[in-house]
């Protein structure tokens, strides 16, 4: 079975999927060098602000410090760098690069999935600025500091949803992301377990009528060894035979675990190996008639295979669980449908009549799997009887061998 390989996605998907998940100090370092550098040179353009002295320098580095636990304590975080920053405004420090240190901030904390945290942050410095800049600049540097005008916050509150909106759609994005992952998780698991269920029906199929038939002959050759040879001698040939036949199929089913693109050695067994079945069933004392009706049709190969298994084991249920000697197997071609049939006469011999192992489970799973249904279950005239109904797709006749 190949691998599917994910999908690539957008060319900023791999940013945004590490976003948040790499060492937080390469991001601090490269966030408070950028915040020195660059307030110097916003200090010499907004002239009407204080300079940047130890202080504000202090600030600036204070700021990008504590993103450094921006993974581990996202709200904290958020609401530690707002009040650093309202700080430094309220010293009336130039503005510009401080914003970067709460913008990381609040964007740690909506992808970590505490939005109200983020929220409250930016709120909490919204606040604190409309504060400051329409009442307290009366107390507070530079001095002779008129109020700001409205403008600037119109820009300061675009600029913050914005921001907000980015860490919102990273979020969402890597949420999508990560359930899909999951989804193709999940599905890979379920195909495992569908092959591996698939190869355990299979193993259990071949081995459970092989020895079947294998012990029985055992028990024959035993019983007759010293006083008819040659009928031990025949018992022993089927038990070659049948020894022979079920490495055969082992070896066909154990092909699958091979490299992918290897293929099966020979074809999956089908209805058209029926004559093969009633062979050994009767190599094994069982003589099983075989009876057709309607219009036979080739069949889908998992069908037919499907088709063949339940026979065999319905038939390894009579040969181990009834004390018949004859069966009866009808296959019924219906519109729709193809019904098998396995009847018995005998009284139960040994245990449950039917079988009551994997042998049943493994027969309606097969059926399940094709949409059919299997009835199991003692006749009301004694005996017990296998009724497997498989859904068809329309298929083109064949004439019947």
């Amino acid at each position: 079975m190949e691998e599917q390989r994910e999908r690539p996605g957008p060319p900023w998907r791999r940013w945004v999927e590490r976003t948040g998940r790499g060492p937080a100090w390469r991001s601090v370092l490269l966030v408070a060098v950028f915040a020195q550098v660059a307030s110097g040179w916003a200090a010499r353009e907004q002239t009407g602000r204080v300079g940047l002295d130890a202080f504000a320098r202090l600030l600036l580095l204070l700021g990008p410090a504590l993103l450094l636990a921006r993974h581990r304590h996202p709200v904290a975080v958020a609401y530690g760098v707002s009040a650093v920053t309202l700080v430094y405004i309220g010293a009336g420090y130039p503005y510009g690069p401080v914003f970067v240190s709460l913008a990381l901030a609040c964007f740690a904390a909506v992808v970590a999935g505490h939005r109200r945290a983020a929220w409250g942050a930016v709120g909490l410095l919204w606040a604190g600025h409309l504060l400051i800049v329409h009442w307290l600049y009366r107390w507070l540097p530079p001095a002779g500091d008129g109020p700001a005008p409205w403008g600037q916050e119109l820009a300061i509150t675009a600029w913050v949803l914005a921001m907000l909106a980015v860490a919102e759609l990273v979020r969402v994005r890597r949420e999508q992301w990560a359930r899909e992952r999951a989804e193709r998780a999940a599905a890979e698991r379920r195909r495992v377990n569908e092959e591996r269920l698939r190869i355990a029906r299979e193993l259990h199929d071949v081995l459970a009528h092989s020895i079947s038939v294998i012990n029985v002959q055992a028990g024959v050759g035993l019983a007759l060894l010293d006083t008819d040879p040659e009928q031990a001698r025949t018992a022993l040939t089927t038990i070659k035979a049948a020894s022979k036949e079920a490495l055969g199929e082992v070896r066909q089913v154990l092909d699958t675990l091979r490299t992918p693109g290897d293929a099966p050695r020979t074809p999956a067994p089908g209805l058209d190996r029926l004559p093969e079945l009633v062979e050994q069933a009767a190599a094994a004392g069982l003589a099983v008639e075989v009876s057709a009706g309607g219009t036979a049709r080739a069949l889908p190969p998992g069908a037919d295979l499907a088709a063949f298994r339940i026979l065999q084991e319905a038939l390894t249920n009579v040969v181990r669980h009834s004390g018949a000697r004859t069966a009866r197997v009808g296959l019924i071609w219906q519109p729709s449908a193809l019904e098998l049939r396995v009847d018995d006469d005998g009284p139960a011999a040994g245990g449950a009549a039917g079988g009551s192992g994997n042998g049943l489970v493994g027969m309606r799973e097969r059926a399940a799997a094709l949409g059919g249904t299997i009835e199991a279950g003692p006749r009301p005239d004694g005996g017990f009887r296998v009724v497997a109904r498989l859904p068809l797709k329309a298929a083109t006749p064949q004439e019947d061998p």
